[in-house]
């Protein structure tokens, strides 16, 4: 018997919280057809901002990695927001990490790991992903990682 990720999500210690209401004009999600959209998440957790500032200034990859983890539990609530189950996630089609970063900090990629690691810890190879790590100058309220996704749902 296969395991679920909510099993997986058991084991791992993770409870998804339920997701933040939009803080501007937006949605959390948009699905078309059977593909599912989720809006960026920064790393809130227990209604904080759990990682801010830039990596290789304030933070480093080992914070940038927990950031994004923090970004991806947020992400899959949402995907549980919109499905109302996981197990509907055929597989996680791309995966887009936004990193805050001074402008000498090229680990872009391995901070992304800490997003990409968590799906797939939780999917299994539904989680397997299409990804992109992108440098930026700053994010919304100073996060260090923003992080979006689009699933193929069933």
């Amino acid at each position: 018997m296969t395991e679920t990720a909510e099993q997986r999500l058991a084991k791992l210690g993770v409870t998804l919280p339920v997701p933040a209401a939009p803080a501007a004009n937006y949605v959390p999600y948009r699905r078309s057809g059977n593909l599912l959209y989720t809006s960026g998440q920064v790393p809130m957790k227990d209604g904080k901002l759990a990682g801010a500032g830039l990596l290789g200034r304030d933070l480093d990859v080992a914070a940038g990695q927990e950031a994004a983890r923090i970004c991806a539990i947020n992400v899959l609530a949402i995907a549980k927001a919109a499905t109302g189950d996981l197990e509907t996630i055929r597989q996680a089609v791309k995966v887009t990490v936004f990193v805050a970063s001074a402008p000498d900090f090229s680990q872009q990629h391995l901070v992304a790991n800490g997003a990409s690691d968590f799906i797939v810890a939780v999917l299994g190879e539904r989680g397997r992903h299409a990804r992109s790590a992108i440098g930026m100058a700053s994010l919304p309220l100073n996060a260090a990682v923003e992080v979006e996704a689009i699933f193929e749902i069933a």
